[in-house]
């Protein structure tokens, strides 16, 4: 038996998750199966609010932005388990956290995200963010579902 692999553009992101712009991380969703993993990106750009401070003539993309967008990536590995649809995923942690390389306006960052254990509504994944194929960051994250 095969497993299905959906795909999200922003509009089915947005409407699985409560984040809007400025805060909406991941711009697409390419790959998911429900319960295992989900792949994903955010293309940064020059536009984004947060390189005005951070750091004027050197734009780099907060480490802390990053988590979140690949929290936000996770977010659906869960949502679309059918016990889970329609609820709310909430950051609960993140451990063993490595910051890599640095994300600059241009680039992709593209994001895989693997559950590796769930117990009730409580999930741990192992988080890995890259551009053009070097990892940047890295985490284990833990997502409580409400």
């Amino acid at each position: 038996m095969t497993e299905e692999v959906l795909s999200f553009d922003t509009i089915e992101i947005m409407n699985m998750i409560p984040h809007r712009y400025p805060f909406l991380l991941v711009d697409r969703i390419t790959e998911c199966v429900p319960g295992k993993y989900a792949k994903g990106y955010k293309n940064v750009t020059m536009n984004e609010e947060f390189f005005q401070g951070h750091f004027p003539g050197n734009p780099i993309m907060p480490g802390v932005l990053q988590l979140e967008a690949m929290a936000q990536c996770s977010a659906p590995v869960l949502l679309c388990l059918p016990e889970y649809k329609g609820k709310l995923a909430l950051f609960g942690g993140m451990d063993n956290v490595r910051f890599r390389g640095i994300v600059r306006p241009g680039d992709r960052l593209d994001m895989e995200i693997e559950l590796l254990k769930l117990k009730g509504p409580i999930g741990k994944s192992h988080a890995i963010g890259k551009v053009d194929g070097k990892i940047v960051v890295e985490a284990d994250m833990t997502v409580a579902m409400k």
